[in-house]
């Protein structure tokens, strides 16, 4: 036996163990971070910007401070917004629409302006229900809009 075998077949085993008792404690982690977000009233910008880069897989960023941040430099929110401010839905929509890369009509288009990010998730079907661009939003709706995004990515690569 060589002494790569040796050093494998001693580190093999913890390596397993390691990817064993490690996996849950991610699952965990993702599960508590949705049940943070279910019981939420009001996500701030630093919630959402951490929560919607990860799921975009842009960025795995845990700090939201640093996750605004990122958002910032791209020019993707006001520079009037703050890491702690409780989101709008038409900013948060216009984060949507640049994160996952959702093309827009013609007004979204030439602007980029997060009124016609939100007029578009709307016509998309993202947003539903009776909302407003300035309304608040929850850590359900949050999750929400990210499923219907996510599911309509999919649906639209498998055709």
């Amino acid at each position: 036996m060589t002494n790569k075998n040796k050093i494998t077949n001693r580190w093999l085993p913890v390596v397993l163990c390691l990817m064993f008792f490690a996996a849950p404690l991610f699952a965990n982690t993702a599960a508590i971070e949705i049940e943070t977000l279910l019981q939420t009233n009001a996500v701030t910008y630093g919630q959402a910007a951490r929560f919607i880069l990860e799921a975009a897989d842009i960025a795995a960023i845990t700090d939201t401070e640093e996750a605004f941040n990122y958002l910032s430099e791209k020019n993707w929110v006001s520079e009037k917004n703050t890491a702690d401010q409780i989101a709008r839905l038409d900013v948060i929509s216009g984060i949507f629409m640049k994160a996952f890369d959702i093309k827009g009509g013609l007004f979204y288009s030439l602007t980029e302006h997060s009124h016609y990010a939100y007029r578009e998730l709307v016509y998309k079907n993202v947003i539903q229900g009776m909302t407003e661009p300035s309304m608040k939003v929850s850590g359900e709706l949050l999750l929400f809009m990210t499923n219907r995004i996510l599911s309509t990515n999919q649906t639209g690569a498998a055709q």
